[in-house]
């Protein structure tokens, strides 16, 4: 008989159970287990909770149920399958995070380099048996998954954030920013404050947030902004324009999930300038696409998931250059999901942790 464990096991849209008696990951060929120390909620989680037609929409819907949900999470090594450690470089008790992604490592892409846009693209705590996810007691990582240690140096909730950390590094570096470019974020949730930590780091000429939240502009601008704005009383199109003698920003970084922040960014940016779209949204977006063609030539640019980028995201957490402070706000025990999930659609929270 195998052994058990407390898990939240996702059913459908709304239908999220702990179970206190799910099965154990077992570690296979090249497979390792880890107990989980944390797992964050992200927005994904709750757009899919709410049942979002990206994770449940179709024939035949992404989410494959019942799945332990979580992506973002890390824990230690309690148990490694033959040939394991030496596969993933690793052994019992080391603290580790496993990329989002599991790849499948025969697809085009992934045999180009190019693993993140995987084509069977397995996701974990969306995908059942393949790549379950970390609102559990232990979890189980996939000969193919990408596995980074974390050094002991790092604190506990610096490495719960390392997924969205990776995330917001991947999506400044697609924006191509130089000492002279006047760059916007729009956006200062969880992953628009790991940004706002970023884009300092590579010294732009003029860095601007803007949120409707006046607390998250004032973590933003703790964090390096140059200067923040709030649409509900900020012209914002008009002062960055102002301060661009006209022209408008040099680079937009989209991570409001709205779509009024993807018309905004069309009419703030100049031309030619370099457009980077983050957000997953739960309602489609119209826009006169002529604005990206005829009118300014945009370089409009996506960004999915942390690719090459968390080998850094961990350097620079080492190193003091980026912290969980002003992101990490509230940490609820496995048993309390449903209160951690109410509480991280609450504009009061930022980033909410589960620790099983």
């Amino acid at each position: 008989m195998s052994e058990k464990m407390k898990a939240v096991v996702c059913y459908g849209p709304k239908d999220y159970r702990l179970e206190a008696a799910y099965d154990k990951p077992v570690a296979g060929p090249g497979e390792v287990v880890i107990k989980v120390a944390s797992c964050g909620i992200c927005a994904g989680d709750v757009k899919a909770y709410h049942g979002a037609d990206m994770f449940w929409g179709g024939c035949s819907p992404w989410v494959k149920t019942p799945v332990v949900p979580g992506h973002e999470f890390y824990g230690s090594v309690v148990e490694l399958g033959e040939g394991a450690g030496e596969l993933h470089c690793v052994k019992i008790g080391d603290r580790v995070v496993a990329e989002q992604i599991v790849p499948c490592g025969k697809c085009k892409f992934c045999r180009t380099g190019k693993y993140w846009m995987c084509e069977k693209h397995d996701i974990f705590g969306f995908q059942k048996q393949i790549a379950e996810g970390g609102m559990a007691e232990y979890m189980k990582f996939a000969k193919t998954c990408i596995i980074h240690k974390i050094p002991d140096n790092i604190g506990h909730k610096e490495a719960a954030i390392i997924e969205p950390m990776a995330c917001a590094i991947h999506t400044v570096r697609r924006g191509d920013i130089g000492l002279d470019d006047v760059v916007v974020l729009a956006g200062a949730g969880p992953l628009g404050l790991c940004m706002a930590q970023v884009v300092p780091l590579l010294t732009p000429k003029k860095f601007i947030v803007i949120d409707m939240d006046d607390n998250r502009l004032a973590t933003a601008k703790s964090y390096g902004a140059d200067l923040t704005l709030n649409p509900k009383r900020d012209d914002v199109v008009k002062i960055v324009k102002e301060l661009t003698d006209g022209y408008g920003c040099d680079v937009y970084i989209e991570a409001t999930g709205h779509p009024n922040g993807v018309i905004q960014g069309l009419e703030m940016i100049r031309k030619l300038g370099r457009f980077v779209e983050f957000s997953v949204f739960s309602a489609p977006t119209t826009v006169d696409w002529s604005v990206i063609g005829d009118r300014k030539e945009l370089d409009i640019r996506g960004s999915h998931l942390g690719p090459y980028s968390y080998e850094t995201a961990i350097d620079l957490f080492s190193r003091g250059k980026l912290t969980a402070d002003g992101i990490v706000t509230h940490e609820y025990a496995l048993s309390d999901f449903d209160a951690a999930m109410a509480m991280a659609e609450k504009l009061e929270s930022i980033k909410v942790l589960l620790n099983p």
